[in-house]
């Protein structure tokens, strides 16, 4: 599978990563063989980079990562985690969490270090004052050899920005920010990602099942027009015999500037397909199709984070 050297780190990350949320049960219970057998497809098909967190099942996906990758060899795959989100309510990040949790994360994982770690979900908290306590703890771990690289995981690009300004950091991920109906980390923020040397991990081409014919979980954030226009294009890309979620593969690894796109399942013949998928011809035409039907609500953004950190439309 290709590579992406990701932004002015010495990393290079397969374009599509494993994303271990599912090992976690984010979206619905994952029988624990038929995880571990996904992380195995996802390494068998050249999926080189896995992201994980602290939050994924309360810790469960770091332990099932550690015991399946026991026996990989440590320069074989890349590995990131996040921190400072512990419950679909609690926060912590304090210093001294930020501390025990890296810890934590290491000794679930089986590992010496983390490639990266990221301040997880900041937007649902006042983010300034819990970036300026968690980034220099999270920096003082860099500096003791535990995590390679640091940024923040989440929704909206203020929070990026603001520690992007403050403290450098290095990397960020980013979700449903990338995907067939919404582009706004290109068209919004790439350029200023670009310019701080700051490497790009794109998240959720579906859209957390938006762009899926499964219903979508309780806590999605699209509104209803987006919703009832989204459903539309998948029926039409049913109605052209081409699963959709083809076309979101193929569309959200596919600019130059992403190193990498992270994609989460429990089952492992859907690994198998995304990697066939980037073997095969892009769908140009049914592409332009969907782009046509989304075309209302395309860049319409989504409710992550708390009313007031939300980016302005």
């Amino acid at each position: 599978m290709e590579k992406r050297k990701l932004g002015q780190t010495d990393l290079e990350l397969s374009v599509i990563s494993f994303g271990a949320s599912s090992l976690g049960h984010a979206f619905r219970p994952v029988k624990m063989e038929a995880g571990l057998e996904a992380v195995r497809a996802a390494l068998d098909v050249g999926i080189t980079h896995i992201d994980t967190s602290a939050f994924y099942g309360l810790g469960i996906s770091e332990v099932l990562l550690g015991v399946v990758l026991r026996d990989v060899p440590r320069d074989q795959y890349t590995i990131s985690t996040k921190l400072g989100r512990y419950g679909d309510d609690r926060f912590d990040f304090s210093p001294e969490r930020v501390a025990e949790s890296v810890d934590t994360s290491l000794f679930r994982l089986g590992v010496d270090f983390v490639d990266m770690v990221f301040l997880h979900d900041v937007e649902w908290t006042d983010y300034r004052e819990n970036i300026d306590r968690a980034l220099p703890a999270l920096k003082r771990e860099q500096e003791k050899g535990k995590v390679r690289y640091v940024g923040l995981a989440g929704y909206p690009f203020g929070p990026v920005r603001y520690a992007m300004e403050r403290y450098g950091i290095e990397v960020t991920l980013n979700h449903n920010h990338y995907m067939l109906q919404n582009r706004r980390l290109v068209t919004k923020f790439l350029p200023e990602l670009k310019a701080a040397g700051v490497g790009v991990l794109n998240a959720s081409p579906f859209g957390q099942r938006l762009l899926t014919h499964v219903e979508l979980p309780s806590w999605h954030g699209a509104n209803e027009e987006v919703r009832k226009v989204c459903r539309q294009a998948v029926e039409h890309c049913h109605n052209s015999g081409v699963d959709p979620a083809k076309l979101c593969v193929q569309f959200s690894t596919r600019h130059p500037d992403m190193s990498t796109c992270i994609i989460g399942s429990g089952n492992p013949e859907n690994i198998r397909k995304w990697a066939a998928w980037l073997e095969q011809p892009y769908e140009t035409e049914l592409i332009a199709e969907v782009e046509q039907i989304l075309a209302p609500v395309l860049d319409v953004e989504a409710a992550y984070g708390l009313p007031e950190n939300l980016d302005p439309t």
